[in-house]
């Protein structure tokens, strides 16, 4: 009886192992049935000639054993693989010799050893197959957010538990400096890598990746998710503060003023998540001495000179915007230079641009905003600097008709004039 009860609890517990982590039914059957053979291929040489049949409904299981019939008279070799007639005749009375015999084996009958190495064949597939399921599903997940209760919290780490009861791990490395948990408090991160060294999953988290900052902003800026808004760069010192380019393929939409929302609404949310850093969406454009200068604010840069072969940019920018530039403890420059993936050099303009100069936004209401803006791609922001070059060098860098260019020369000039006269 108690064998019997040991047997049954062996199914019992493949039920509960499969509620508590989602194992398929045919999976499971596949494993219960390996089990077995691999316990019966041990005591008989080979388990070819057994039929194993689980029933997961009724939680029970039955072993037939095929043997071929010989006469009575004739040499036994292998009692696992032949019967003799007169007992081949008490199984099926139909038989004759030379068929084969199919009878009932009682797996309980194979003795306590037999139920022993079953149970531990078992928990060793069950186990290997938890860890397989649990690489799987979160190699699936690598870059997404996940959520989990902290479990335990060590020096170096931090110990989570899923909702399966699946445990990940936080280090101090991918932590925001910032961050201060408790036990029992959930957290969000994202899947940063899963190790699977000897076949045991490791799952890594990180609060400090890019790619955090980014599944954030496609939770809270629906036009990202629909994919109306591209993120194109990213550039973040974790918990301090990150600079953000954005893109969007329908001219009808701001994309910064998307990703901020009404009144911050949007981005308050991500600022919170990430325990207040600070955040800068700008405009990305492809025109990479824009980009820089967009990348730069709220500094309001004079020129600069581009060395493209070595990424590498020289911005001149009048003495009071220098600090802007750089940022408290280097941080806007840094941030700047990780965004456009150029080298950031900050020179004082002091000869270049003058006191009395001024920046060509003043002239918004003389000069058309898109001609403005063709000046600034070739590096000009303030009156001086477009003075300062050729004609001939402005309308073919600058792409802007000989008419255009004379116009603006015009009204650059004059503003001096003026100043000058006065």
């Amino acid at each position: 009886m108690a064998k019997k009860e040991e047997a049954i609890s062996m199914i019992d517990t493949l039920a509960e192992f499969k509620e508590l982590k989602n194992i398929d039914k045919d999976t499971m059957i596949s494993v219960l049935e390996e089990s077995f053979r691999n316990v019966i291929a041990k005591m008989f040489g080979t388990d070819e000639n057994f039929d194993v049949i689980i029933n997961p409904e009724k939680g029970d299981f039955e072993i037939w054993r095929n043997r071929k019939v010989i006469g009575d008279d004739e040499e036994l070799e292998d009692n696992n693989l032949q019967v003799r007639f007169a007992e081949a005749r008490q199984i099926d009375p139909d038989c004759e010799v030379g068929e084969e015999v199919t009878e009932r084996v009682q797996f309980l009958d194979f003795g306590r050893r037999a139920i022993l190495n079953l149970r531990q064949t078992l928990a060793s597939k069950i186990l290997e197959l938890q860890k397989d399921s649990l690489y799987a599903k979160y190699k699936d997940k690598i870059g997404h957010i996940v959520a989990a209760e902290v479990y335990q919290v060590w020096k170096k780490e931090i110990l989570l538990l899923d909702d399966d009861g699946n445990e990940l791990l936080l280090p101090k490395s991918e932590q925001i400096p910032t961050d201060f948990y408790r036990k029992g408090e959930t957290v969000r991160a994202i899947v940063l890598r899963v190790d699977n060294f000897n076949n045991n999953p490791k799952i890594i988290l990180s609060r400090t990746d890019k790619m955090f900052l980014q599944r954030l902003f496609e939770l809270e800026v629906p036009e990202i998710n629909d994919g109306l808004i591209t993120i194109k760069a990213i550039a973040r010192i974790p918990g301090e503060r990150a600079k953000v380019a954005v893109e969007s393929y329908d001219d009808r939409i701001d994309p910064v003023g998307a990703c901020v929302g009404m009144k911050g609404s949007r981005i308050h949310g991500i600022v919170r998540e990430l325990r207040n850093e600070n955040i800068d969406v700008i405009n990305y454009t492809a025109n990479i001495s824009l980009f820089i200068q967009r990348a730069l604010s709220p500094a309001k840069i004079s020129s600069i000179r581009m060395n493209e072969a070595e990424r590498k940019a020289e911005v001149y920018l009048r003495p009071e915007e220098v600090s802007l530039a750089i940022g408290k403890g280097g941080m806007n420059i840094k941030l700047a230079s990780m965004l456009t993936e150029y080298t950031i050099d900050v020179f004082r303009d002091i000869e270049g641009v003058e006191e009395e100069d001024i920046y060509l936004d003043e002239f918004a209401d003389e000069i058309d905003g898109w001609v403005i803006d063709a000046l600034k791609n070739i590096g000009c922001y303030t009156a001086k600097s477009v003075l300062a070059m050729d004609r001939d060098d402005i309308v073919e860098r600058a792409d802007l008709e000989e008419q255009t260019v004379d116009e603006v020369l015009a009204i650059l000039a004059a503003e001096f004039e003026d100043d000058e006269k006065e």
